[in-house]
């Protein structure tokens, strides 16, 4: 069954909820019914469309625990860039994550598909929708870390505020931890850190 925000009724998203929960850890499901209510406020706030977000929101991470196997495979299958396989779980189940959205919950409108693929690593250019999906993830209900509160009222005043914060919040973390940064988090900052 096609999921699109033009069909999507209470019964569907009872059942959408019901396919990604099977999909992950009760804490991981926490976390998505968590997102889904921040992406649909601030949907309604901003003027995105509350069912997109919804959709986006329920199956943002619907990938996040499989195997890495699982997304090695996919990647080598639909030839997605190689440089994908130098990197893991953190990038991959949201850029590869959303081909399995496509393909296992008939998910197919292109703007869900890249908020999803881009809810951890931003991008230079995103829409309202992928804006909504990233900073609803990093302010949901149940997160609790140093600069939260601060990220949630940016969130509610000024949504372009909140995408930097979490942007410049999240670089300094990968900084702080000398992880490997996704080149994309750098195209991010750079557009809406440094440029805002």
């Amino acid at each position: 069954m096609k999921i699109s925000s033009e069909n999507y009724t209470p019964a569907i998203r009872e059942q959408l909820m019901q396919q990604v929960q099977m999909q992950m850890s009760e804490k991981r499901f926490r976390h998505v019914l968590g997102v889904e209510e921040m992406a649909v406020a601030l949907a309604k706030k901003y003027g995105c469309c509350p069912n997109k977000a919804s959709i986006a929101a329920l199956a943002h991470d619907y990938a996040k625990e499989r195997s890495d196997d699982a997304f090695i495979f996919m990647i080598k299958k639909l030839k997605m860039d190689p440089d994908l396989l130098n990197w893991d779980n953190a990038i991959w189940h949201g850029i590869v994550g959303a081909e399995f959205v496509r393909q296992e919950l008939g998910i197919e409108d292109e703007e869900i598909l890249q908020a999803i693929r881009v809810h951890t690593t931003g991008a230079a250019k995103m829409s309202l929708l992928d804006q909504v999906i990233y900073v609803a993830d990093y302010v949901e209900p149940n997160r609790d870390f140093p600069g939260v509160q601060e990220a949630r009222q940016l969130a509610l005043t000024n949504l372009a505020a909140a995408v930097a914060y979490e942007t410049k919040h999240t670089l300094q973390f990968l900084l702080k931890k000398e992880l490997p940064i996704y080149p994309k988090t750098i195209e991010t900052y750079n557009q809406w850190v440094v440029k805002k």
